[in-house]
């Protein structure tokens, strides 16, 4: 669970980054998951947009995402979503949370 300040501070750098991943009609499938949790394994922080073809609303793509994957929420603004996972990876230089 992340504070609130630190939510913050990872919505700033969310901003800068354009996303890396779309999901469309397939919706969350096995394959979204796994492709999603190897891009936080890498990044740490990952922007995702949703296509507008899909029968989830963001907010509840982002939510199901996060359960699944054990990541934390950032925000949600339209279409697209980030996500937060800190990585697993050594020698890896981490998104260091205030």
């Amino acid at each position: 669970m992340i504070t609130t300040k630190q939510r913050a501070f990872l919505r700033g750098l969310g901003n800068a980054l354009e996303p890396v991943m779309q999901i469309g009609k397939e919706g969350i499938s096995d394959n979204v998951v796994t492709s999603v949790n190897l891009l936080l394994e890498a990044r740490e922080l990952v922007k995702i947009k949703v296509l507008k073809n899909i029968d989830l609303s963001s907010r509840e793509v982002a939510d199901d995402l996060a359960e699944k994957l054990e990541a934390e929420v950032v925000q949600v603004i339209g279409n697209n979503l980030i996500l937060y996972k800190k990585s697993t990876r050594k020698n890896f230089k981490h998104i260091e949370l205030p």
